[in-house]
Parts: structure tokens; sequence; C-alpha cells
């Protein structure tokens, strides 16, 4: 699973596990939680996760890529919503700034990447890819805009955004920082 149209459709019991999975992988961690706390909280069992998935790994991609599909969801909504083409360069930092008020322990792909290092684990390229995707699309948002050199914006915009994801937990308001350096960047870039 590389990106979130690779999410399959879940059974009733798969959908408990991947929940169960995404509020204890976010909490505790992705190497702290094993399956079998995993089929207690879903209420299946080792057996039918197993069946469902085939490893922990498996959960882990699927966890990921479901959370994938719901942030590219939130920024794609943030995009649309933008009133310009220049307002839709920063639209990742508004999506970011109401997806953190939910989510406070930092970003979820990140966290997954320094757990999973190996590039081979599906949780990896699942975490990558997202992270590749929003990279991608600065630079589309950016070429969009008619910003000159829109992958060398698109690459501090993106540095912007993991810094004030990172960041967000320790420091609130971060978000809210970077995003008025984003806007001060593309309108520098914009009528530069």
């Amino acid at each position: 699973m590389d990106s979130s149209s690779d999410v399959p459709l879940l059974t009733p019991a798969a959908r408990r596990i991947v929940d169960a999975a995404a509020e204890l992988f976010y909490e505790h961690g992705i190497t702290a939680v094993g399956v079998d706390l995993i089929a207690e909280h879903s209420g299946v069992t080792k057996r039918t996760l197993y069946n469902r998935f085939g490893s922990k790994e498996n959960v882990v991609a699927a966890y990921l890529a479901e959370r994938d599909r719901r942030w590219r969801s939130a920024v794609r909504a943030a995009v649309d919503a933008s009133g310009s083409a220049e307002e839709a360069v920063t639209a990742p930092f508004e999506a970011l700034r109401s997806w953190t008020s939910a989510y406070t322990r930092g970003c979820a792909f990140l966290n997954a990447l320094a757990e999973l290092p190996d590039p081979r684990h599906p949780g990896h390229r699942v975490a990558a890819g997202q992270k590749r995707w929003l990279r991608g699309l600065f630079e589309e948002l950016a070429t969009a805009a008619g910003c000159p050199e829109p992958a060398a914006l698109a690459t501090r915009l993106f540095v912007l955004h993991e810094g004030a994801v990172a960041t967000e937990p320790l420091s609130p308001g971060t978000v809210t920082a970077a995003a008025d350096l984003a806007r001060e960047l593309v309108r520098a870039a914009v009528r530069g």
C-alpha cells in the first residue's frame, strides 16, 4: 500500500482492527503495541487479525493508509475552498491548523518513519509516500499559481510544513506562525 488509493474495503472486523490499531499506535507508538493488544481492543481474536491482514506490518500499513486518505481529503478540501491560486499554495497549512487541533501527538507519518526505518516495511512506504505526495502537491500548486521556481518554493514550504507539524505539540502556535510565513514566501514568489 503506497497511497491512499490503495486502501482496501474493509470487513466490519477488519474495520474494528484498523480503528483499534489507529488509536493504540498513535497513542503508544507502533513498536510498543502488539497484536494481542490490538485484538483485545478490537474485540476480535488474533486469528481473525491474521486472517484479515496476514501480519502486524500490514495492520500498520492499513492504519497509515487510512490516515493518509483522511489527510489528503482534508488538504483537498482546503485547496478547493481557497479563493485564489495563490491562496491554494498555502492551503495545506490551513488543513494542518484544524488537523492538529484533533491530533495532538504530532504527525503519525513522521512518527512511523522514525519507528520504521526500513524502507521495505509496508508502513514505511505508506508514510514516505504521504510525504512525497505533499511535497509534490506544493510544487503543483506553486506552478498553478505562476510562481517562478516552483520546485524550490515547494521544498521550502514542505520543510516549513513538516517543521510546524513536528513542533506544534511542544509549542502550540507553530502551525499558525508557519502558515503566516508560508503566505509571505508565496506572496514574495508571486510578486518577485
